[in-house]
């Protein structure tokens, strides 16, 4: 048996991509609100709030393997967060239609007591259909936009508005998972 592995995270997404690939895990969310400082290019943004909700869990269980990670979609080098309301993911997706955007996710996983972590990221490009406001409010009929970056999912109903995806498909749902599992690997961490 491998060591102790916890997702530092309340993304069902998340859960449900290691599940499917075998891990066995504990969720632990750490009470940390992600923050964005205008100083910080995306990719760097990302990086820093996985490392952030790695730490804190960390510090309560240093004897297990954490991972954290950190989603956010941009277009035009503008971050688009979690919708505030149905009208707000209306106005997302129009932004969003018949574009291309970027979904960058970085993931640090660490164990403190062995002081060893490591972090990466992952960039995917995504390519929307062009969308007539039937098309988004039949869309977002189906789904709940508010607790998605973006305002969408690529799994389920997005290939209603996903034209095509240029990188990691795993990454836009929440966790590149090809380099995840050789993180995790590298801690011992098995499915």
């Amino acid at each position: 048996m491998g060591p102790r592995f916890i997702l530092a995270s309340r993304s069902p997404r998340r859960r449900q991509l290691l599940s499917d690939a075998g891990y066995e895990f504990e969720v632990l969310s750490p009470p940390l609100d992600e923050v964005a400082h205008g100083w910080l290019t995306i990719r760097e943004l990302t990086i820093w709030n996985a490392a952030r909700k790695a730490a804190r869990v960390s510090e309560m269980l240093p004897d297990a393997v954490v991972l954290a990670a950190d989603t956010l979609v941009a277009i035009d080098g503008a971050v688009l967060g979690k919708p505030v309301d149905f009208e707000d993911a209306i106005r997302i997706l129009r932004r969003l239609s018949g574009r291309a955007h970027e979904v960058w996710t970085a993931v640090r996983v660490s164990h403190a007591a062995s002081g060893r972590s490591q972090s990466f990221h992952e960039m995917s490009r995504v390519h929307f259909r062009e969308l007539d406001d039937r098309a988004i409010r039949n869309y977002l009929a189906k789904i709940d936009p508010l607790d998605k970056a973006g305002a969408y999912a690529a799994q389920g109903y997005g290939t209603e508005i996903i034209e095509r995806i240029e990188g990691s498909y795993s990454n836009v749902v929440g966790l590149p998972m090809e380099k995840t599992t050789r993180a995790l690997r590298a801690f011992g961490v098995k499915p």
